[in-house]
């Protein structure tokens, strides 16, 4: 294998493939990037067994084809280093893979790529095309909801619902759950759930970010999600799980209803946040007429207090919350004003934007 390749035509896409490489592996060949040259496409793959990308570059000029597996970290780290417009000659021979630009020379072992593991792919029970910043939206609206280590293995992750005319994402960790539809011409009889892992999401929105182009395929099959563009391939595979019926936990009949300014409500929090305990981050809310008042306390006897001038009609209410998850939802909320609905002092409230955005949240109430 022998090509020529321009050090920013390589770095981008393989700074998006390194991204999913772990550390530390079971596997000495998964901490290394499957190199493959064919004419002069080349293509670059990184998978952890879980989640795997595979980056295509086109060459301005042919190369000797070939296929290899090179040091992940090494790699990226050789490349970053180079100055920028530096032209990179990398050739493969006997086990080693050399890297040459003007007074530098690197050399690298290699493993076999007989040795590196192919994502096994099922068969796509749905597939369609959406706009990327569709998906980015939908991960972005929801992704902070999703469990990290938890037990329940189906919540370290986030529902892809695809119905008829939408695709929706749902996320939660038990205490907090976020949702978000958005409009998609398909057509499908019922209704397609898979389950995706928290690593795939975020390497997903990582890529999203990086990529320039105007729409994604999208594939949905039993065991695995696929997402294509024209530059990377992606695959995660799905959480072998049965995600809770997110529709039960979504309060009903609340007649309680505020309405505030989502950035003097994001101060506040903020503000209060300072002081609240650092292990239960819970803080009072009494609602009554006009004003919401905010109290957070801590073992230290510290307390902050805020008043913020609200829209509100309904009883005086009192109930207590966890700060960062209000913070969250004001954070990724865009509208101007913000509404939430309230139904009683120990049931869920219900927040999303006052003109029917596409994004809802779920916060449980705290006992304090």
């Amino acid at each position: 294998m022998k090509f020529k390749v321009s050090r920013e035509e390589l770095l981008k896409p393989l700074q998006l493939v390194v991204g999913v490489v772990e550390r530390r592996q079971t596997l000495p060949v998964l901490a290394n990037v499957l190199v493959v040259l064919e004419g002069d496409k080349l293509s670059l793959t990184g998978t952890d067994l879980e989640v795997e990308i595979v980056a295509r570059i086109q060459l301005t000029q042919m190369g000797e084809s070939g296929e290899t597996t090179v040091p992940a970290r090494k790699f990226v780290d050789i490349c970053r280093s180079l100055p920028e417009g530096a032209e990179i000659l990398i050739t493969e021979e006997d086990d080693k893979v050399t890297l040459k630009t003007g007074s530098s020379r690197f050399v690298l072992s290699t493993l076999p790529s007989s040795n590196f593991p192919n994502v096994e792919q099922g068969a796509g029970q749905l597939q369609f095309d959406c706009p990327p910043l569709l998906v980015k939206q939908l991960i972005d609206n929801t992704s902070f909801a999703m469990a990290q280590q938890d037990v329940r293995y189906y919540l370290n992750g986030m529902l892809w619902e695809v119905q008829s005319g939408h695709l929706r994402c749902v996320a939660t960790d038990g205490h907090r759950l976020a949702m978000c539809t958005k409009p998609l011409d398909t057509s499908v009889d019922g209704t397609v759930q898979v389950v995706v892992p928290r690593k795939g999401i975020l390497e997903l929105s990582r890529l999203l970010s990086d990529e320039d182009v105007t729409t994604v395929a999208i594939a949905m099959g039993d065991k695995h999600l696929q997402v294509a563009t024209e530059g990377f391939t992606f695959t995660s595979k799905l959480v072998d799980g049965k995600f809770p019926d997110y529709e039960r936990v979504l309060p009903r009949g609340g007649d309680n209803i505020l309405f505030a300014d989502r950035q003097a409500l994001r101060q506040a929090f903020s503000r209060v946040a300072i002081l609240s305990n650092e292990k239960y981050r819970g803080v009072r809310l009494t609602v009554a007429d006009g004003t919401m008042v905010l109290v957070a306390n801590n073992p230290e006897q510290d307390e902050a207090e805020e008043q913020v001038a609200v829209d509100y009609t309904g009883d005086s209410l009192e109930i207590g919350f966890n700060i960062g998850y209000l913070l969250d939802v004001t954070n990724v909320l865009t509208s101007d004003n913000i509404k939430v609905t309230f139904v009683d002092s120990n049931t869920s409230a219900l927040v999303e934007a006052p003109e029917g955005g596409d994004a809802t949240y779920v916060i449980m109430p705290m006992r304090l």
